[in-house]
């Protein structure tokens, strides 16, 4: 399985001379029955509206996107959600800082190794790759301004950007869990028990 690579801005390759990022397939339409899916119908204009503008021509950050609620231990992150090919390939590019405890969940409709780079974002990042049950697989640290690629070690739905060190603060690492059974599939048994 070859890695997809998440790009901030278009490119026909990196400098490293590594292929050109594979296409992303769009997400599942709104009107799917997964909660999620129905939390970003509300997004479906913003995203309309900020397709307009290329990613390399982006002069400011994306707007704030719809966002939900994770639980990591006694830890709550406030994420927005990067479910669409527009709102992935923009991702957390040219803002200058993240609130505490606040970042970017980016949520794909396949399963993939999927890699990131940080080309035009401007803040050092932490990003974990999760599976379907909120798991952590493995985190990567990624500079600014960057086009390294930071992957998945095995096919994910979820990546989660914070603050660079975040996690490492908290002492979450690969096989921690985030929680939210509105989000991660394999937490929907979960439901039943909340209020």
């Amino acid at each position: 399985m070859h890695p997809t690579r998440i790009v901030r801005a278009h490119a026909s390759a990196p400098a490293s001379g590594q292929p050109a990022p594979a296409p992303l397939r769009q997400l599942a339409p709104l009107r799917s029955p997964h909660p999620l899916a129905r939390l970003l119908a509300g997004a479906g204009l913003a995203a309309v509206v900020a397709a307009a503008v290329p990613a390399f021509a982006q002069p400011a950050p994306q707007p704030r996107l719809p966002a939900v609620r994770l639980q990591a231990g006694m830890h709550i992150v406030l994420a927005e959600v990067a479910a669409t090919p527009r709102t992935r390939e923009i991702g957390l590019m040219m803002r200058e800082r993240l609130e505490a405890n606040e970042g970017m969940l980016f949520v794909f409709e396949q399963k993939r190794a999927y890699c990131f780079w940080m080309r035009n974002t401007l803040v050092p990042l932490s990003i974990a790759f999760l599976d379907d049950d909120g798991r952590i697989v493995n985190i990567e640290d990624m500079a600014p301004r960057t086009e390294n690629g930071h992957c998945a070690k095995r096919p994910v739905r979820f990546a989660l950007e914070m603050e660079q060190g975040w996690f490492a603060r908290r002492a979450l690492g690969p096989g921690a869990q985030l929680a939210n059974p509105k989000v991660f599939p394999a937490q929907a048994p979960l439901r039943k028990n909340l209020p």
